[in-house]
């Protein structure tokens, strides 16, 4: 037997012996800090390798190390309470230390949600001290309209403030004077007579008109019950459709629930008014209920053309609603209401 071969290794064993080695395991480790530099004791760290899902706590110093690493790829998660956690990903070769570099934690931002809830009647607030802006030719008032479909509902206070502002705006006292002056030239309600002494009396009824069907029909009645006594402008539909919607707005009104419905407010607060009106018209034109029923039909048919007038013409009158609407065409339409 030939010795000159003993104890030196075949090409066969030489390449069994490379085989090994490849398949030997590997060393991950790693030091962890804080966004100050310091070592981090206690943060968790998981390594998820092929075969293999291990997980240790960073030591005194920060250190952690992870033995016996498959070769191949692997991916490390730190986490620790009050930090953000922190992926890191690399490929561990065979029989391979891996130092990781420094893995550094940021504190977590606390994260605070404010709710703030505006109370309706703010909102509502707001939207009422818009409407008392509103003046056609930025002169006579349009209180009584809201180019806002969802508009908050009043409150009893808003409704009552708003017929007062109403009844004491200088314009309409110069309405009531043009209108005393009309009925003095036609010589309507006669028992009143004529010169100064019958100006003032027909001045008189009519503002008192005026007066009791504004906090009547539109502050009492829609306090009590929970009705709104604004026109809301439509704005959008044919023609036919928005003519309907105005004519009919004596009859119907959205409620403080925001819903239409049959306006009692206004329709009795008609009638209450032609009532009280008994009280101070000429005794020769109260007969029967003649003076109560044609006192309520034309304060109806008043209104009713009031909506038409609200609908087609006084928007494009009035200069803040053209304002807005030049605002809303950069913002976007507004959405359409909702009618009876």
């Amino acid at each position: 037997m030939d010795g000159s071969g003993d104890g030196i290794p075949s090409e066969k064993n030489e390449t069994d012996l490379s085989d090994s080695r490849n398949q030997h395991s590997g060393i991950v480790n790693g030091t962890v800090l804080d966004q100050s530099g310091a070592v981090m004791v206690g943060a968790r760290v998981r390594l998820a390798a092929k075969g293999s899902d291990k997980e240790v706590h960073s030591g005194s110093n920060g250190q952690f190390s992870f033995a016996d690493v498959a070769p191949g790829p692997f991916q490390l998660t730190i986490t620790s309470a009050g930090f953000n956690s922190h992926v890191f990903s690399g490929a561990l070769e065979a029989g391979q230390a891996y130092l990781v570099p420094p893995i550094v934690l940021t504190v977590t931002r606390n994260r605070t949600e404010v709710w703030v809830k505006i109370r309706s009647a703010d909102v509502a607030e707001a939207q009422l001290h818009e409407q008392e802006q509103q003046r056609v030719f930025g002169v006579i008032p349009n209180f009584y309209v809201s180019y806002i479909h969802e508009a908050a509902p009043l409150s009893s206070k808003q409704k009552f403030r708003l017929a007062l502002k109403s009844t004491t705006d200088p314009f309409t006292s110069v309405g009531v004077a043009i209108l005393a002056g009309a009925e003095q030239a036609a010589d309507a309600f006669e028992g009143y007579g004529q010169g100064a002494q019958g100006y003032a009396k027909r001045f008189a009824a009519s503002y008192a008109d005026v007066a009791t069907g504004t906090f009547i029909g539109s502050a009492a009645l829609p306090s009590l019950l929970k009705q709104d006594p604004r026109y809301f402008y439509r704005g959008t539909g044919s023609v036919r459709s928005r003519l309907l919607y105005s004519m009919a707005s004596p009859f119907f009104c959205k409620g403080d629930n925001r819903r239409w419905q049959p306006n009692y407010s206004n329709v009795i607060g008609a009638f209450a008014s032609g009532a009280i009106s008994y009280l101070y018209y000429p005794s020769t034109d109260r007969k029967g209920i003649g003076l109560l029923v044609t006192n309520t039909a034309i304060r109806l048919a008043e209104t009713s053309f009031e909506g038409v007038l609200q609908e087609f013409v006084i928007p494009h009158l009035t200069p803040r609603y053209r304002k807005r609407s030049r605002q809303n065409a950069v913002s976007g339409p507004r959405p359409s209401a909702t009618h009876p």
